[in-house]
């Protein structure tokens, strides 16, 4: 094997590369565009937590007790064949984020129609892009139109031909347009027609068919609108319609008697399939509350009023009848509410999370139901006494993202409707799961600050202002609010210092102990909360009208989510102690040079930046003085346009660097990377881009990562996060790649990139992980890119892993082939065209075997490499190159290179022991076949035929004594007991338990074990000795022929 491995070194093809501080200097003065080929290998991995986020559409399938789809608030469309146990999204690779309306055909379950945009319209709402088709049950998509929709509440299908579908748009929330109301479609969604509308103010919130005569529908308009500081539910263009003849015309039924006077906010409507005249509604109102006809809708009475039923009605306000009982009703809110007598009453119930939205009962078994709430979907089989679990659902919805210095270190976000989260992004398990996560300081929309003194020490602000410290070691929270004035209820006016909804908390880079907090002032603290210094004055705009009490014109919603005119941002610059950059949500970014005394506004002009464009990252360079870049979005005023910018003279000036990034795709953070300069990553509301020119241009960078809104991204070390605003937390292990591409490279036919530094870790875990219900660990070993232009099959190529002593550790090649026995055979290796990577486990290999081979609790792992440096080689087609990469320790070992030396040096001494013992197993084997041979040839010479049979019976009682051969099946050496390549595999296995060197005694059975084998090789030898060349001699004197035709 040794000699194989030398390659001629005129071979070497010694590839272009550059060193990471080569590559910095020199990226300074180019402008280049890389084939995004190049860095296809990297990956995504999905971190977690397995925590669902906010769902308002969920529908099961009649006559398929186990099948239920769920439309979520930011992580596309989800389905679970298990009743709920586990979940898969079906939307990825075709469209993704919010979903406002699923539906599967009642007569033909394999179509399914999607609406993208939710009509949870809260202010961390997303909107979509219009109406999806499978016909596959969710396997593949086909979009079918209506582009600006935006948000969808309801689509529903004509319950014996599919091709009749109807969509309730609500429209666009920011500003007027035409594209809401009730469309219709007759041929599948090939064409569509408006069949209901009432002005550019007011959508569609409700849609329902008769489910005993399909031609009536009754609709619900609702005026509503959102802006960055506001929102208004309610307007005379909220109205109740009937049709009855599938829509073609439509009733205005608002003002029939019973019902109340407007005006009206949203509306949800139900209808009895036990009478379809027996109708419900639910209605946003001054007397607003539950009303009920008995007569398809004629006339109204209103039988409830109950505030728990119409609290927020914005949010919730869906209501739901029993299929089989008439007088079973149920309606959505922060509670879900049954009546058992027609809706007099209701007794409040709770599904596993809370803020119910949706409610889906199977026509034919009313105890079988689905429930969409701020938690993801639940389902029941018991009429909702018992629901499954949300913490499966990996679509958890985050505002930002922060990370401490641990190791390994934990991720931190604020995850909507929910708690805050602090978890481990890689872990000594095979998955990262519930166990790895906890909650932290802080709120639903907080940021976070791990204290970097103490990283059990955690601040964190929540919605109106408020602050927490978490002490995780002792498990006490302490308020430790800016100003503790509790506003509830009122708008921001009433507030001495205006927090947003998601303000901003922050350790200085500079000094420890200083910790930021901002409202419409910039605060300070350096004794953890005692007391605030307020360093600035008010930075906002200001603007009056953006500072009032919101929720008109019927319900005031003051939560805290539309408190405007306030610092959205805060940072440092790496370079300069004492500059701070704050950005604010109307659209300010203000810069002090000197800790906060003096303040310059340095925004944009507004022919580059909208007035309110809300600043949602800062992020200064850490290579130069004066250099930030900043993302701003203006969304919430209905301008989906990208703002990126960059200064490069603390703002005096400003450029806008948005070419390449799609037009819609509205921006909410930009970060550099911290090694290669001009390498920038964008978030947006559709996904990731790369630049590698300075913001010059951009490029995708999805790769993996699906279709969902990233709100914020943190570069640590050579790892890139995302939190996701639907899809929890994902992350890439290695940029090294991105770090080293140049235009040398660009043209090459393979290149080999240096691999990021290994930190060998004691990953492990009982059976496989499970990726629907577990988040994806760092990989277990090294990460090697590498990259092939054109994959042929007819090349040939090899990965050589060579440690610090240049000898050859493993071969992976394309042209391997399989040696189970032998695990230092060639690995087979799987390469593509483009980027590719390899993870290498940083073991040497094991033990050789045999076939049949059945060892008790002695998994073959070949010793754990030690720390120090190693090298990888790709040979392509002939042509060689060598990186070299570094694998480290576990930082919270104590362990010295001596002790690390030691273990390895007696792990190769027990495994090649183990390897001799199963060699001589395999020796023996291998004469005792050729024996059984011989015997065949020579059944008449009978002292041949004594001496073999001697010498098989002396050979089996060596045999087993190094292998007990009566173990055929795992547990099979709990009745016949090990031998010793067992005893010696086992201690092989035991001693690799942990970082350790050998304790005395196993050195000591070691030495023990290995006299016993020494006897039974020894015996072997001699026995070998003895026999065959007698039993060859005896072959040839009795002239036997060893190939015969007779």
């Amino acid at each position: 094997m040794k000699t194989n491995c030398l390659i001629p070194l005129l071979l070497l093809l010694i590839f272009p590369f550059e060193s990471n501080l080569a590559q910095r200097r020199k990226t300074k003065m180019e402008s280049p565009s890389f084939d995004a080929s190049l860095y296809s290998g990297m990956e995504w991995r999905l971190v977690g937590p397995f925590r669902g986020g906010r769902a308002g559409t969920a529908t099961g399938v009649i006559n398929n007790p186990n099948l239920y789809y769920m439309g979520t608030a930011g992580g596309g469309v989800w389905k679970t064949t298990d009743a709920g146990s586990t979940w898969e999204c079906i939307s990825d690779d075709y469209f993704g984020g919010s979903i406002g309306a699923v539906a599967v055909s009642e007569s033909d379950p394999n179509i399914i129609y999607v609406g993208e945009g939710e009509q949870t319209l809260r202010g961390n709402v997303s909107s979509g892009n219009g109406v999806w088709k499978s016909m596959d049950a969710g396997e593949t998509w086909k979009f079918i139109g209506l582009k600006g929709s935006e948000h969808i509440s309801r689509i529903r299908i004509h319950p014996t031909d599919p091709d009749l579908v109807y969509v309730a748009a609500i429209g666009n929330l920011w500003k007027p347009n035409e594209s809401r109301g009730v469309y219709r479609s007759k041929d599948g969604g090939a064409t569509w027609e408006k069949v209901l509308y009432v002005s550019d103010k007011a959508g569609a919130g409700d849609l329902i068919l008769d489910p005993n005569n399909a031609r009536i529908l009754y609709a619900a308009t609702w005026q509503m609108k959102r802006n960055g500081y506001r929102m208004d539910s309610g307007g005379p263009d909220s109205k109740l319609f009937k049709s009855s003849d599938g829509g073609d015309s439509w009733t205005d039924i608002s003002n029939l008697p019973g019902l109340p006077e407007g005006p009206w906010g949203i509306t949800g409507i139900a209808i009895s399939p036990v009478d379809s005249n027996r109708i419900w509604t639910i209605i946003e109102a001054e007397k607003g509350g539950i009303y009920r006809s008995e007569d398809g809708g004629k006339t109204w009475k209103k039988i409830n009023e109950n505030r728990a039923l119409r609290q927020r009605a914005w949010y919730y306000s869906r209501i739901t009848a029993d299929p089989q009982n008439i007088d079973k009703l149920y309606v959505m809110n922060v509670s879900y509410g049954v009546s058992t007598d027609g809706g007099k009453t209701f007794t409040l119930k709770n599904a596993p999370h809370g803020d119910h939205h949706d409610l889906w009962i199977d026509p034919n078994n009313n105890n079988r139901m689905i429930i969409a709430d701020d938690g993801g979907a639940q389902v029941s089989n018991d009429g909702g006494n018992n629901w499954t679990t949300y913490h499966n659902q990996p679509t958890a919805q985050f505002y930002r993202v922060s990370t401490d210095n641990e190791f390994p270190y934990r991720i931190y976000g604020a995850q909507q409707d929910n708690s805050t989260v602090r978890i481990y992004h890689r872990t000594a398990g095979n998955a990262i799961t519930e166990s790895d996560w906890e909650a932290t300081a802080g709120g639903e929309s907080a940021h976070l600050a791990p204290d970097p003194k103490n990283n059990d020490i955690v601040y964190g602000g929540t919605f109106k202002g408020y602050m927490m410290r978490e002490d995780h070691e002792i498990g006490q929270t302490r308020s430790v609010n800016v100003w503790p004035d509790n506003p509830a209820g009122s708008g921001a006016e009433v507030m001495k210092y205006r927090f947003n909804w998601n303000f901003p908390v922050k350790f200085s880079i500079h000094d420890s102990n200083k910790l930021y907090a901002g409202s419409n002032y910039l605060h300070m603290t350096t004794n953890e909360g005692q007391s605030w210094n307020t360093i600035s004055p008010d930075l906002t705009r200001g603007l009056p009208e953006t500072i009032e009490s919101s929720g008109g014109p019927i319900t005031q919603d003051n939560t805290g989510a539309e408190f405007y005119s306030n610092i959205f941002v805060i940072n440092e610059s790496p370079n300069e102690e004492g500059v701070i950059w704050i950005g604010t949500d109307d659209g300010l970014i203000q810069i002090s040079k000197d800790n906060g005394a003096n303040w310059e506004n340095i925004t944009p002009p507004t022919s580059m930046s909208p007035k309110l464009n809300m600043i949602n990252s800062i992020d200064p360079s850490p290579f130069k003085k004066g250099t930030a870049y900043v993302a701003a979005t203006s969304y919430k005023f209905g301008d989906y346009t990208p703002y990126l910018y960059k200064t490069t003279d603390y703002g005096k000036t400003w450029t806008l660097i948005t070419k390449g990034i799609k037009s819609n795709h509205y921006t909410r953070v930009v970060r550099t990377d911290k090694v290669r300069e001009g390498l920038l990553y964008a978030g947006t509301e559709w996904g990731m881009y790369v630049s590698f020119d300075d913001g010059a241009s951009w490029k995708s960078f999805q790769l993996n990562l699906p279709i969902t809104a990233i709100r914020d991204l943190e570069v640590r070390d050579n790892d890139l996060i995302a939190a996701t605003h639907g899809r929890s937390f994902w992350m890439i292990d290695d940029l090294t790649p991105l770090h080293q591409i140049s235009s040398e490279l660009k043209n090459k036919d393979a290149l080999l990139y240096k691999p990021d530094k290994a930190y060998r870790m004691q990953q492990s875990g009982w059976g496989k992980a499970n990726p629907k219900l577990e988040g994806t660990n760092h990989p277990n070993g090294a990460i090697i890119n590498y990259y092939i232009a054109n994959k042929k099959d007819s090349d040939t190529i090899h990965l050589d892993i060579l440690g610090p002593d240049e000898k050859l550790i493993q071969r992976f090649s394309t042209s391997a082939k399989e040696s189970k026995n032998d695990p230092s055979a060639p690995k087979k290796l799987t390469v593509k065209s483009g980027g590719n990577r390899f993870i290498w486990n940083m073991r040497y290999p094991g033990f050789k075997s045999f076939d049949g081979m059945v060892l008790y609790s002695s998994p073959n792992v070949g010793p754990k490499a030690v720390p120090g440096n190693y090298k990888v080689k790709l040979t392509y087609n002939g042509k060689s190159h060598e990186q070299e990469f570094t694998i480290i320790k576990d930082p919270r070992l104590s362990n010295s290179a001596t002790d690390f030396k030691n273990q390895f040096d007696f792990l190769i001494q027990v495994r090649n022991q183990v390897s001799r013992a199963n060699q001589a197993v395999t020796d023996i084997r291998t004469v005792k076949k050729d024996l059984e041979y011989v015997v065949d040839k020579s059944k008449e010479i009978a002292p041949l035929q004594e001496i073999i049979t001697d010498f098989k019976t002396k050979l089996e009682v060596i045999e087993n004594n190094i292998h007990m051969t009566k173990n055929q099946s795992r547990q099979d050496p709990l009745n016949y007991g090990i031998r010793i390549n067992n005893r010696l595999a086992f201690l092989l296995a035991d001693s690799q338990r942990g970082d350790y060197p050998p304790t005395d005694q196993s050195k000591e059975f070691f030495v023990e074990v290995k006299k016993e084998l020494d006897v039974e090789i020894e015996s072997l030898n001699i026995l070998m000795k003895d026999y065959v060349s007698k039993i060859n001699d005896k072959v040839t004197e009795n002239k036997i022929k060893m190939i015969s035709l007779e």
